[in-house]
């Protein structure tokens, strides 16, 4: 007899973001879904995964959800406890794999923004604004990025503000503007299904569907039109471990995940 395994959207979209973070590599992590899915790398595949916050600590062992990148618990057992200054100039020099951020929007070649809704002088919504996002976008290896709720306010033509820069407007446009090559967009996580990047034309495309989505209800969910490879896979689905983990060790309080 199979056992239905219950979970919440949240937490398909963390499950999915850490199944992205490889052992033994470098990630540059923002707060909220970003931070809670690179704890739960840490605590099942990936022990070695090095967490590099904007606070200033390298290496932390994460025990309990911070909530803020400048958090003390960010400096558990950590390798160092520096400075801003020192965690983005290993970042622009190339000693951080992944940057992985949450956005309100995003293009079909993964420019997000993070800074208003609307004109930038008289905005609709004025929204937190980069930190380091545009730093962790521009130098990191490979950008991660979990959109909570795609929809064609979030997946749009243009981004109303561009912070960070995806693959700008397409092929070598990063290059041109003096970013390091080969770098950019990796994997765009939403509630709906996990993206790639086409790496002809750097626009997004499907990787997986999450249970029970459609490919009509992707580009229905979407301002542009989004690339459908011959093979779509079935996103991964949380295991009762890894649901045991969030719900008792990371996230208790629901602060993140919520009730």
């Amino acid at each position: 007899m199979v056992t239905e395994i219950n979970y919440s959207m949240r937490e398909l979209l963390v499950c999915n973001g850490a199944k992205v973070l490889e052992d033994g590599k470098a990630v540059f992590v923002g707060t909220g879904l970003p931070m809670t899915a690179t704890m739960l790398a840490q605590k099942t595949h990936a022990p070695r995964l090095l967490i590099v916050f904007e606070g200033g600590s390298l290496g932390p062992i994460m025990r309990e959800l911070p909530i803020s990148v400048a958090d003390s618990r960010t400096f558990y057992r950590a390798i160092a406890a520096s400075s801003m200054h020192d965690v983005m100039s290993l970042s622009q020099a190339g000693y951080v794999d992944y940057g992985f951020l949450g956005a309100a929007q995003m293009d079909m070649y993964g420019n997000i923004n993070t800074t208003v809704i609307g004109n930038h002088e008289l905005p609709k919504v004025r929204l937190p604004g980069s930190g380091g996002a545009n730093d962790v976008g521009s130098f990191s290896d490979k950008l991660i990025y979990i959109i909570a709720n795609q929809s064609k306010r979030t997946f749009v033509n243009k981004v109303d503000f561009l912070t960070t820069p995806g693959y700008l407007d397409g092929p070598g446009a990063r290059e041109r503007a003096g970013l390091p090559e080969g770098s950019g967009p990796y994997r765009v996580i939403t509630q709906l299904a996990v993206y790639s990047f086409d790496e002809a034309s750097k626009r997004l495309k499907i990787l997986s569907l999450h249970p029970g989505v459609s490919l009509s209800q992707v580009q229905d969910s979407s301002g542009f039109e989004i690339i459908e490879p011959n093979k779509i896979e079935t996103s991964y689905i949380p295991t009762e471990e890894d649901l045991r983990i969030l719900r008792q060790e990371i996230d208790p309080s629901g602060m993140v995940l919520g009730k």
